[in-house]
């Protein structure tokens, strides 16, 4: 199947490791000109140095989506770097589980407000663009009671709330909104590969809960991430799709 996505332009965040990275990749492979960022500036080097000899027309920058300047900052450099944005990809977390205050306020600024952010600096492009698409990465931790309860899943199932609230409002628009919820998601150097080695217990017990026997891989998610993306999903917006080999339980309604 064709995608259509050949010759637009999308910004991904946290697109350096995991399922950023895959879906920086799988973009580029459809012919997308990508403009990515992440904290580490030393990633974000490496990984356009590496694409653009690949070929590929990529924009990298390192970016704390939690400071609202520089990442609108970022945002309009990417515009006038790619000549327009098409598509953005909310996908930087900041992983934190714990219930002190700290957490929550890391939680708020980067998952939640790193989303919101992104789409209100990227809206005035998504706006005259003809296939504009805004992609969410939420989390199963959204939809169930987890070991991530805290601040992570809170947060996620707000940003699924959040995209559905944007593909109501944005219809009218021609804007599409979509969330990918990954199940667990194993690359090395990941969450998953730290707890194997950290907390091999829990690991053991995550990795039961999967009834494939496996934890999926970044381009499975990708490959979903993308595809909503596309010109391909024209009349999917407002939908989350959960990707997760049937590890969670609850019916979706």
């Amino acid at each position: 199947m064709d995608l259509g996505l050949k010759g637009l332009k999308a910004v991904v965040t946290g697109g350096t490791k995991g399922i950023g990275r895959a879906i920086v990749e799988t973009l580029l492979q459809e012919g997308v000109q990508v403009a990515f960022c992440a904290r580490n500036a030393d990633d974000v080097a490496a990984v356009a140095d590496q694409l653009s000899k690949e070929g590929a027309t990529v924009f990298g920058q390192s970016v704390d989506v939690g400071d609202a300047l520089a990442l609108a900052a970022f945002v309009q450099a990417a515009g006038e770097a790619l000549g327009g944005i098409d598509i953005v990809v909310a996908n930087v977390s900041a992983l934190a589980v714990g219930n002190d205050e700290a957490s929550w306020k890391s939680g708020f600024e980067t998952d939640m407000m790193g989303t919101v952010r992104l789409v209100n600096a990227a809206m005035p492009l998504l706006e005259a663009s003809s296939h504009a698409a805004i992609v969410t990465i939420a989390s199963v931790s959204a939809r169930e009671i987890d070991f991530a309860a805290g601040p992570y899943g809170a947060f996620k199932a707000a940003i699924v709330h959040y995209t559905q609230g944007l593909a109501f409002h944005l219809a009218g628009k021609k804007i599409r909104a979509n969330s990918v919820s990954p199940g667990n998601t194993y690359f090395p150097g990941g969450v998953w590969s730290q707890i194997e080695a950290g907390n091999p217990q829990l690991f053991s017990d995550s990795m039961a809960l999967n009834p494939t026997g496996r934890m999926g891989t970044p381009q499975e998610m990708a490959n979903a991430a993308v595809f909503l993306a596309s010109p391909a999903a024209s009349f999917v917006t407002g939908t989350n799709l959960v990707v997760d080999g049937a590890l969670t339980r609850g019916v979706q309604l």
